[in-house]
């Protein structure tokens, strides 16, 4: 199970609204702290002249771009269907994903080269002091960050968020490196240490940019939710007394919403209004288990054979 899938289990029984509101503001928080640290590392790059601190530095600046992007996601993912859009804008958030993978990439490849440039000529660090108390503030705001955001992600299994998440764990990962490459360079004389760092650093943001296009992908081509919540919807149509069967279930999520198809096996003497009552029970308690789920049921008459071609559609 990926990690964008474990948030999607986890994910409480919110409300639209409530996790529109928690997004918002989990996003509004990620740009706060990648301004705050811009203008702290910069000073601290300029007293110190640490690559290290570069590489941080050059990793806030792209989160912030990368928040701001996931910030203007969030909030196009949330806009309601319209005419041309009939089924949202939550796609909006995978698109922001794969922006934040680019940028991450990028400047990963841009560190890999700087570090191997700083270990081939490696340099002599001033006020290593300086540097690590700003990466001390640097990994207490981060920590912060990312335990509101993991809560945030957990409720509302937004990949906008989750995909923000990681950059800043990224961050609390490579402000270590920065520390530890300051006290070695400084106090034990191994200058060598500070390319080395870096280098480290370039192959985090490198396998967290693969972990954002995987998530953003899955959503951009409709991946099934995770085998757990389709065995939960499974449970929860079985329920029902009168459902014979279920086939055919398919499930996508966008943003927010999350989509739910299937068919149901009903009584072939069954009266219409009975079997649209029957449907009506399962929809509600299904958007119940998935607050603002759209859910689309077709009932079919037990025994009647399905077409060869219904046949070799995937389902349950």
């Amino acid at each position: 199970m990926t990690s964008n899938d474990a948030y999607a289990v986890q994910a409480a029984t919110v409300e639209t609204r409530d996790a529109a509101r928690m997004m918002r503001r989990a996003t509004m928080a990620s740009v706060g702290v990648a301004t705050t640290l811009i203008v702290i590392k910069t000073i601290a790059y300029f007293l110190s002249g640490s690559v290290s601190m570069l590489s941080s530095l050059v990793d806030s600046s792209l989160d912030a771009a990368a928040s701001l992007a996931t910030l203007f996601a969030v909030h196009q993912s949330m806009a309601p269907a319209d005419r041309e859009h009939r089924f949202g804008h939550g796609k909006a958030e995978a698109l922001a994903g794969l922006l934040q993978a680019a940028i991450v990439a990028g400047s990963g490849v841009f560190l890999l080269f700087e570090s191997v440039r700083r270990i081939l000529n490696p340099a002599p660090i001033d006020n290593s002091l300086i540097g690590i108390g700003v990466m001390v503030i640097s990994i207490l705001l981060t920590f912060a960050l990312v335990t509101y955001q993991h809560r945030v992600a957990t409720r509302t299994g937004s990949i906008a968020v989750s995909g923000d998440r990681l950059h800043y764990l990224s961050d609390l990962l490579s402000n270590a490196g920065v520390i530890l490459a300051l006290v070695l360079a400084s106090q034990f004389g191994l200058v060598e240490a500070d390319g080395i760092i870096a280098l480290i650093i370039a192959g985090i943001l490198l396998h967290g940019a693969y972990g954002i296009v995987n998530g953003a992908l899955d959503m951009l081509m409709d991946r099934e939710l995770p085998d757990v919540e389709r065995a939960r919807i499974i449970e929860i149509v079985k329920t029902e007394p009168r459902v014979l069967a279920l086939h055919d279930l398919r499930t996508r999520r966008s943003g927010l919403a999350t989509f739910i198809q299937l068919h149901l096996v009903l009584d072939a003497d069954m009266k219409l209004r009975d079997a649209h009552e029957i449907a009506e029970a399962v929809e509600q308690a299904l958007i119940t288990a998935f607050p603002g789920a759209e859910v689309i049921i077709h009932e079919d008459p037990d025994g009647v054979e399905e077409s060869d071609d219904h046949a070799r559609r995937i389902g349950v």
